[in-house]
């Protein structure tokens, strides 16, 4: 495994190869999106946050993902397009990868071996599970809009499940304390 986040290859959604390293020092938000999902209006909640924060050494990466129910059909320009015109989205998307399963990209990876086990999303799985959605169990990623938050040092330091929105007050204290 990667010893460090930083070094892991990523595609930037224009399709160039890049690391993390250009993060480094800052505190991120890592988070995996989806535009046909019920939780896409997330977004507006991201950009808010991102425009709140981004001059404080705070980024959102966000990672398109189509591994539950095909819910990111799109290909990277669309991806890109549909967040520009529908969300305003300023803070960087990336190329679409799997974040869970047997073809799961090295970064998710990464982030689910260093934290396991999320915070929230108890009702949410039920919720997924009574609608006969059969889904992965940690440290795999639940569903869209899971949130992975790394320190300045580049250690993840908290994992908040999908429905947890970015105005929640424990995801804000993390965020906070980390930039501090």
């Amino acid at each position: 495994m990667t010893t460090s986040i930083y070094d892991i290859p990523v595609k930037t959604i224009k399709g160039t190869k890049s690391t993390l390293e250009e993060y480094k020092g800052k505190v991120l938000l890592i988070v995996n999106t989806a535009s046909k999902c019920g939780l896409t209006p997330q977004y507006e909640g991201l950009e808010k946050l991102y425009s709140q924060y981004k001059t404080d050494q705070f980024e959102i990466l966000g990672f398109p993902a189509n591994n539950f129910m095909e819910q990111e059909p799109a290909s990277d320009e669309e991806i890109e397009q549909f967040c520009s015109l529908n969300y305003q989205v300023s803070f960087p998307l990336f190329s679409k990868i799997s974040v869970a399963g047997e073809d799961k990209h090295p970064l998710y990876t990464y982030l689910t071996h260093a934290q396991p086990h999320r915070h929230g999303g108890e009702a949410f799985a039920e919720k997924l599970k009574k609608a006969n959605i059969s889904i992965h169990p940690e440290p795999e990623v639940l569903w869209n809009f899971e949130k992975f938050i790394i320190n300045k040092e580049g250690d993840v330091i908290a994992r908040f499940s999908p429905d947890t929105t970015v105005d929640n007050p424990e995801l804000l204290d993390v965020i906070k304390k980390a930039i501090a």
